[in-house]
């Protein structure tokens, strides 16, 4: 695709990368087979092919973009189910990073829009704030028939109970045997407060097979929520403290990996570097941190499991997050682990397209993120699988229902390899 943009706008390093990637789309179309979002509207503004048209003609225009360009930029998931099926090897990713920023940066939202944004990046990155928060959610169910129709949506996403675990805390947790290896695991800020459950699944499996495990106290979001909303300078803010404190544990003793168990983070921290186009020294510190990066399916492959303690042949169904699967193109260490501690996996169908979570999508877009979570439980009801597995913990909660019980891969393996049954179970299992 040609461009036009001039020496002065190409002197920015980000717009220069942008540029190139506009470049490299050759209109093929490929992309709207596989576009969640385009697939529901049939508008070619909601596929990758057209977003690209628009930011380009946002970013060579430069200052406030086209209302239009903000409404198709903001309906785009990121789910990256583009990068996967794009021949011409364009980097949509972080093409679409780049206009988030700009639109961040140069467009004057709604009051109400910018006070739910704000609150977002206030609320979710801060695991203390956000358990209170729930709590209030809680309380506040029954208002939901009362209030405004974003608001009641938001409220519907509290889970009506509080987490079974405790809160996972700092601290290294050395495994049992012979060591194996010695990881540190990011706990996050969303999932500490919904599951901590996953995180001690996490910890139980990997010290049972001989793997030290240590935790930092920063408590600290990963950047991927302010990321994605286009708040460069926050995610940077926080990509530094995590890490800084991820150099302190590799400082105290030497780190075979930087495990996440959400892959919606891992894709983020895995180009950490992007975030520091203008800073070489931050840059080459996120490029070390991002190489010792890796999700929790990928270490756990390395590992020899324990032999399975549970009955073979139990069926349950696979969701592949679209960050796992797209974003960091992480597919076969779920199912074969599963399979190889004694599960039955069944196949999703659409298995490539988007749940309708994507980080805070489900709040800012929640007609379009409702219409794909109903696609997608249809999908999974159709395997027949009492159990559906995922590796993300937006996709976990946004999917979990009646039907839909949903748990995490490590709580499975953890369960299938001598951990306790886990709690989110259905009885009829």
């Amino acid at each position: 695709m040609q461009t036009r943009f001039t020496p002065q706008q190409l002197a920015d390093p980000a717009t220069a990368a942008a540029a190139g990637i506009i470049r490299n789309c050759v209109h093929c179309g490929f992309c709207t087979a596989t576009c969640p979002t385009f697939l529901l509207t049939g508008d070619e503004l909601d596929s990758p092919r057209g977003r690209i048209w628009l930011i380009k003609d946002m970013l060579e225009a430069g200052g406030p973009p086209s209302p239009v360009a903000v409404r198709h930029v903001d309906r785009c998931l990121g789910c990256l189910s583009c990068v996967t099926t794009c021949p011409s090897g364009v980097d949509y990713r972080q093409l679409v990073d780049t206009a988030r920023a700009h639109i961040a940066d140069h467009h004057t939202r709604p009051w109400q829009d910018r006070t739910l944004r704000r609150l977002l990046s206030l609320v979710l990155t801060r695991p203390a704030l956000f358990g209170v928060a729930m709590k209030l959610g809680r309380m506040a169910r029954p208002l939901v028939a009362v209030l405004p129709k974003r608001l009641a949506l938001m409220l519907a996403m509290v889970p009506y109970a509080p987490a079974r675990a405790a809160p996972l805390r700092a601290g290294v947790f050395v495994g049992t045997g012979s060591r194996q290896g010695r990881v540190a695991l990011h706990a996050g800020c969303v999932q500490p407060v919904l599951r901590p459950e996953i995180d001690a699944a996490t910890i139980r499996l990997l010290n049972r097979h001989g793997v030290e495990v240590t935790v930092a106290t920063t408590g600290l979001c990963c950047g991927a929520l302010d990321h994605h909303m286009g708040h460069a300078a926050r995610a940077r803010a926080l990509a530094q403290a995590n890490i800084a404190a991820w150099e302190a544990q590799i400082a105290a003793g030497e780190l075979d990996a930087i495990i996440l168990t959400a892959s919606g983070c891992g894709t983020v921290v895995r180009h950490y570097d992007e975030l520091f186009v203008d800073d070489p020294a931050w840059q080459a510190r996120a490029r070390r941190i991002a190489a010792l990066t890796c999700d929790v399916s990928e270490y756990l492959a390395t590992l020899a499991l324990g032999p399975p303690v549970i009955a073979p042949g139990l069926r349950v169904a696979y969701h592949s997050a679209c960050s796992l699967q797209h974003g960091q193109q992480v597919r076969n260490p779920p199912r074969d682990l599963l399979t190889a501690c004694g599960f039955e996996v069944a196949e999703i169908g659409e298995g490539h397209i988007c749940c309708g979570s994507a980080g805070t999508y489900s709040i800012l877009q929640p007609e379009m993120a409702a219409a794909l979570k109903l696609r997608k439980q249809a999908a999974i009801r159709a395997t027949g699988a009492a159990i559906i597995v995922s590796g993300n913990i937006g996709c976990l909660e946004h999917l979990d229902g009646p039907d839909t019980p949903m748990l995490h891969l490590v709580e499975m393996l953890d369960w299938a390899t001598g951990g306790p049954r886990p709690e989110r179970l259905p009885a009829s299992v």
